[in-house]
């Protein structure tokens, strides 16, 4: 059977300590190669958090890019597919919405990275970003859907934290048939059901699993200098919408053996891609 062992490695993401959060997620991934884990999942923003308000972004730039040097050079070492957000340049060519102040237009991007045996082979950019703590004065908005890959036997594709709150998204993976879809998170304690609700929804509705990285800890963030707690309930879900393993609070991994078969075969019992009326749907569009 095709399977695949999966982890979320959940830690409390120290804001601006790029030399403790690396420490920490190669530790992780050293006990992920020891119990034969192919694919780790890291929290969103894993290796600076958010910045502080006046923070030097450029700066915060620059100490990124060391560190997914380092993650590469671990996901080559240790023969593991790992991943995660974090900031990334706006790539020339990149469309902007005019609709955005010219200093936002030029600010960075939230982007999921996914490293295989040290190559990069996915890349997106978070579409939606969490106005409540101001992500919009810090980071400019992705604009191109989730690409979908293949990696070690499954179709891949993944989303960022907020983002799961969006059906406009997620049907681009469910076109693309989609078997295991990422979504590395920084959600705080008090919408934790609403994460786990929406994890398993999209897992159901997409016919996929779903792994999602939450992290612990807590941090202030945001101009109103919201105090925000994360609960670190991490999940992996199946395609029927079943939660298979939850994260407790704790920092470490979680670990979950996902059969690709089972997506599979619910997609041809429940044929839900053919039963699609979408010419219907783009003509309500139409007339919204």
């Amino acid at each position: 059977m095709p399977g695949m062992r999966i982890a979320a490695l959940q830690f409390d993401v120290r804001r601006g300590d790029v030399a403790a959060n690396l420490a920490r997620v190669r530790r992780g991934l050293e006990r992920a190669r020891e119990g034969s884990v192919e694919l780790v999942l890291l929290p969103e923003m894993w290796p600076t958090s958010f910045p502080e308000s006046g923070a030097d972004l450029d700066a915060e730039l620059a100490r990124t890019t060391d560190a997914l040097g380092e993650l590469a050079r671990c996901s080559r070492e240790l023969g593991l597919a790992v991943g995660g957000s974090s900031f990334a340049r706006a790539r020339p060519g990149d469309a902007l919405d005019p609709r955005e102040a010219p200093r936002t237009r030029e600010a960075p991007r939230n982007r999921l990275t996914l490293f295989d045996r040290g190559e990069r082979v996915l890349e997106y950019d978070k579409v939606h970003l969490f106005s409540p703590t101001a992500e919009t004065e810090v980071f400019s908005a992705g604009d191109a859907p989730p690409a979908t890959i293949e990696l070690r036997g499954a179709r891949v594709s993944g989303l960022v934290c907020y983002d799961l709150r969006f059906p406009e998204l997620w049907h681009r993976p469910f076109d693309a048939n989609v078997e295991l879809l990422l979504v590395p998170a920084q959600w705080p304690k008090p919408r934790e059901a609403h994460l786990k609700a929406l994890v398993a929804g999209v897992a159901a509705a997409n016919q996929c699993f779903v792994l999602a990285c939450n992290r612990t800890g807590s941090e202030t963030v945001g101009r109103r200098e919201l105090v925000l707690d994360f609960p670190g309930n991490s999940l992996v879900a199946a395609p029927s919408g079943e939660v298979l393993a939850e994260g407790r609070g704790e920092d470490g991994l979680l670990v979950a053996d996902i059969d690709l078969e089972l997506a599979r075969e619910l997609k041809r019992r429940v044929p839900v891609a053919k039963d699609r009326r979408t010419e219907l749907y783009a003509r309500w569009q139409l007339v919204s």
